[in-house]
């Protein structure tokens, strides 16, 4: 179990709380006590945060929640319910921390005794670490912690469920990082239907007006191009590309889709504009 910190080593506040509650809220003398006893706790609070290294946060930022929980802690402590300090700060402090992993940290949200198995497991496992100079089994931490194996391997793998990895993080020096490993959008998965749909349009065409819609779009050349080859005008390859594409638009709007102005260009066909 996690050890608390013993009452000797939380400072004596007792005193301060007593000329706190005197003073009016909100004054230049209340501040003043009231951040006498914020800085005379930081450092309790400091090592209470320590408990909760190795599990996917920074030590700065578990400070912060540490002294932010303390600042709470001092702002909501009664004195006149008989109850010391210590008695109430130290839960405080550890249950904003426990709050902060469960609400900011953990990627999967684990029952409550699973987080209590975790937190038996991480002190098991560093005093054996020591113990044995090599990382306990699971038959090791059980005959510790009085679990069975099968709830030992259960609160490890609930344990992983805390550690994140960013994408910038590279698998070695000189690797990739994990960003570089996991794939993109494929552009042409928006294009399957389109392709699909117009398919059979494109085979219905007479042959003429589907060679020039090859030579247009997938040869990529100029009406007058097209109509050197043909043998006709620029302007009777225009009307071609025209009545191809208006027969191409009025086929698919019967459908399910649309196609832009003919004269555009911007009928998806197989990886090309139509």
């Amino acid at each position: 179990m996690p050890r608390r910190p013993r009452a000797r080593e939380a400072p004596d506040t007792a005193a301060a709380f007593a000329r706190l509650r005197r003073l009016r809220p909100g004054g230049p003398e209340h501040e003043r006590v009231r951040r006498e006893i914020i800085e005379a706790w930081l450092p309790m609070s400091e090592r209470i945060s320590r408990r909760f290294r190795g599990r996917g946060e920074t030590a700065a930022d578990l400070r912060q929640v540490a002294a932010l929980a303390l600042v709470k802690a001092v702002d909501n402590f009664d004195p006149d319910l008989g109850h010391a300090f210590p008695s109430y700060a130290v839960p405080a402090i550890t249950g904003g921390l426990q709050r902060h992993f469960r609400d900011f940290v953990s990627t999967v949200r684990v029952p409550r005794h699973l987080q209590h198995a975790c937190s038996v497991l991480r002190e098991a496992r560093a005093a054996l670490e020591q113990e044995l100079r090599a990382a306990p089994t699971a038959a090791d931490l059980a005959a510790v912690t009085g679990m069975s194996e099968t709830d030992v391997r259960e609160g490890l793998r609930a344990e992983s469920t805390q550690h994140t990895r960013l994408l910038e993080d590279y698998g070695s020096a000189s690797g990739p990082s994990l960003a570089d490993t996991l794939g993109g959008a494929d552009g042409a998965l928006d294009l399957v239907l389109d392709r699909h749909a117009v398919r059979p349009l494109l085979a219905a065409l007479p042959e003429r007006e589907r060679r020039v819609l090859y030579l247009r779009y997938f040869e990529d050349r100029t009406q007058k191009d097209i109509g050197a080859v043909l043998g006709v005008s620029q302007m009777h390859v225009s009307r071609i590309l025209t009545r191809a594409l208006g027969s191409l638009r009025r086929g698919l709007t019967a459908g399910e889709g649309d196609v832009s102005d003919p004269t555009g260009g911007a009928l998806p066909l197989a990886g090309k504009r139509l």
